[in-house]
């Protein structure tokens, strides 16, 4: 083939080459055109919301705050130790105002057990407001024994009321006076139907849920607070033993002096020493709890007289299951109210000496509210004696009855 005839022939398919490109290219754009107008508006989607302003803005606070920060703080010593101080005494306040609610609590609930537990309530009374339980004034508890009779015919005959005229007490000047004591190791022998007989005549018993026995006075004691708060809604509670000689109007206002302190421990505070050896009166067999050889008790009332207020006499009753029982019974009170915010007084006239001291102090003008032998833990022969100390240092009759508290 000749020159002429490839040139041709290459010229003719460069230009139907040059004119497919052409229309390709054309093609091409108008399907590019057609494709983008189709696809370029997309619908949203009812299901996806844009993010707005505020929280684009919280997303990127959030996105912000993840990264580390560190600040230095200088703090003064001085005020960083006076800021802990302060922390501290309120510490030490709320401790006490929950000390305190406590006491209220327990006995609002000792209030309401002596309501639930006194008498079944009919559908009617329900339904009506209870009437608010009396306040007394004292419950004074004697506590006494079996083989005490004679011991308790010569209180009725001195410094307790007896008959009509502890009723009126009861009435008038809210005071009640019962001999504490509880009931034999052999329930309904003949013990205790001596002391039902006695009972029956005179009427001005607290027969308690307790086995007498000299080694259960803790026990005792326990049992007689927890059953006086129960029965009776009083200011104080008071426990005396039945060989000591009392001045009732004397006690009442000795009392009524310190109401508004709150949780009242009251009478002659000692702190006598703990006895080890057995065998010896007034020996504590835990005495090893109380440290060396030799040391002494901490403060609290001897066990002739004293008396309690009513928070305390309702903490007792609502803790009598956990409470411990040291062999000594006044140790054994002052032990239960170490540990909390008690008012402790010592007021001496609660623990004269029989005549010539109680009289003399009589005389002065300073009767004393207790009186009795230190020697004898009690007045000596007291069923004997008492009437001689009643004639000597006793208030005058009608003190009782002028007496207002």
């Amino acid at each position: 083939m000749s020159t002429k005839m490839k040139g041709e022939i290459f010229i003719s398919k460069s230009l139907v080459s040059k004119k497919w490109t052409l229309l390709l290219c054309f093609g091409s754009f108008c399907f590019g055109i057609l494709f983008t107008d189709r696809m370029w508006n997309i619908p949203e989607s009812k299901d996806i919301t844009r993010p707005s302003v505020t929280e684009a803005e919280r997303l990127k606070l959030i996105s912000e705050g993840c990264g580390p920060k560190t600040k230095e703080v200088n703090r003064d010593p001085q005020a960083l130790f006076g800021e802990v101080s302060k922390t501290h005494n309120a510490i030490q306040s709320l401790d006490k105002t929950i000390s305190s609610l406590e006491m209220e609590l327990a006995a609002a609930r000792s209030a309401q057990e002596s309501l639930t537990n006194s008498a079944p309530i009919s559908n009617d009374v329900e339904k009506k407001q209870l009437p608010r339980k009396r306040r007394y004034l004292m419950v004074v508890g004697i506590n006494t024994a079996f083989s005490s009779r004679k011991r308790r015919d010569s209180v009725r005959t001195t410094w307790m009321p007896s008959g009509e005229k502890r009723k009126k007490l009861e009435e008038e000047k809210g005071i009640i006076i019962r001999f504490v004591i509880g009931h034999s190791a052999t329930a309904g022998g003949i013990l205790d139907r001596s002391i039902e007989a006695e009972d029956k005549k005179h009427g001005d018993f607290l027969r308690l849920d307790h086995v007498e026995g000299y080694l259960e006075l803790s026990g005792k004691t326990k049992t007689y607070f927890s059953t006086a708060v129960s029965m009776w809604d009083a200011e104080f509670y008071v426990k005396v033993d039945d060989d000591v000689h009392v001045n009732i109007a004397t006690l009442g206002e000795t009392l009524v002096r310190h109401r508004k302190k709150p949780r009242l421990y009251i009478g002659c505070m000692k702190s006598g020493p703990v006895l080890s050896q057995k065998g010896v009166r007034y020996h504590e067999p835990e005495y090893w709890k109380f440290g060396e050889n030799g040391n002494k008790y901490f403060r609290h009332a001897t066990g002739q007289l004293y008396a309690i207020s009513r928070d305390l006499a309702s903490y007792i009753s609502l803790n009598q299951r956990v409470l411990h029982k040291y062999a000594n019974e006044d140790v054994t009170l002052g032990a239960w109210f170490i540990g909390l915010d008690v008012t402790h007084i010592d007021d001496r006239r609660l623990c004269c000496g029989t005549p010539p001291d109680c009289e003399w102090k009589a005389q002065a003008g300073n009767i004393c509210v207790a009186s009795f032998d230190w020697t004898c833990s009690g007045i000596c022969r007291s069923a004997d004696r008492i009437k001689e100390v009643h004639k000597r240092c006793g208030e005058p009759e009608n003190a009782i009855w002028k007496a207002s508290f």
